[in-house]
């Protein structure tokens, strides 16, 4: 289980066409994002343009393999949350 006390960034990743991803949806790879070969979990990602993914490293993202930004607490409001953003508070 990660360790909420040493939160780890999402990886901002850029995939081309062509190219083949495995991508971990249980969270349980040891290097997360990416997911080791013959687990039946992976999601096989061979994207038709080129795009940015945001992906989850931490393992709690509900949306694995995408960060939905579950390594940070909550916070109240609108004005904290771009506070958090902007300046990593």
């Amino acid at each position: 289980m990660p360790d909420p006390q040493d939160p780890k960034l999402p990886e901002v990743r850029q995939v081309n066409p062509g190219e083949t991803h495995l991508l971990c949806r249980c969270g349980r790879s040891p290097v997360l994002p990416d997911c080791p070969l013959g687990c039946d979990q992976a999601l096989c990602l061979e994207p038709v343009r080129q795009q940015l993914l945001l992906l989850c490293r931490c393992g709690l993202s509900r949306r694995l393999p995408y960060c939905d930004g579950s390594h940070s607490p909550p916070t109240e409001g609108l004005a904290a949350r771009w506070r958090r953003f902007a300046k990593g508070d």
